[in-house]
């Protein structure tokens, strides 16, 4: 199968999989959309939406996050992993968006990029599930899907980003990303595939008499 079939393919059974994902992560507004996200690195999407509700029902606006001490904010957040540095951000980011966009999330990747705590991924997914903006954020999933696939070369996730935004419509970005990654925790794990089990690696390379050794993120 050439990569322009197989391309086809994987956005034809995908939609038909997935053809309204939903957005994982719990949120009612681009901030705690963003709050979410950045405390969703190194964390399930399932613990988080745990850790949010509490969170949110102290402060659920930038103004109001600003005002809780780092030490609070840290023991609500604490079963998110790696609760210091995502204390932090939080308070900083709060703080700079009430002093810099009077209280709201800006609608700019390069901005969104600026602040504490916020790196490329989590600035396309803010962008993309808040904002509606194109965008293809990749994760470890995608990443190493786009390598069993066939692709990407997988060398980095700049490279996969880049790769997958010049294969796929750019209309399709913003659902494709989420169908990956639900097709990825379903059927295509890092157990669960090995590039030789699920549905979509036997069809896009029938073939294959080994396993699909794929780069780490």
């Amino acid at each position: 199968m050439l990569k322009k079939e197989r391309v086809q393919y994987i956005l034809q059974r995908l939609q038909e999989l997935y053809p309204n994902p939903p957005i994982p992560l719990h949120h009612r507004d681009p901030y705690t959309l963003l709050i979410a996200v950045l405390l969703s690195a190194q964390c399930t999407d399932e613990r988080v939406n745990q850790v949010t509700p509490a969170l949110f029902a102290r402060a659920d606006n930038p103004h109001d996050m600003a005002q809780v001490p780092v030490d609070e904010i840290q023991q609500i957040i604490r079963p998110c992993g790696l609760s210091p540095q995502k204390a932090k951000a939080i308070s900083r980011l709060s703080q700079i968006l009430v002093d810099k966009y009077d209280g709201e999330v800006p609608s700019d990747i390069d901005l969104l990029e600026e602040l504490p705590g916020v790196g490329h991924k989590t600035a396309s997914v803010v962008m993309a599930q808040a904002f509606g903006e194109p965008a293809f954020p990749v994760d470890t999933h995608i990443h190493r899907l786009a390598q069993r696939w066939g692709l990407t070369s997988g060398k980095s996730v700049v490279q996969t980003e880049r790769d997958l935004k010049r294969l796929f419509p750019k209309d399709r970005w913003n659902d494709l990303h989420l169908q990956i990654i639900y097709y990825a925790r379903e059927y295509c794990s890092a157990r669960g595939c090995d590039g030789t089990v699920c549905e979509i690696c036997r069809t896009v390379y029938p073939d294959r008499k080994h396993p699909k050794k794929t780069r780490k993120a």
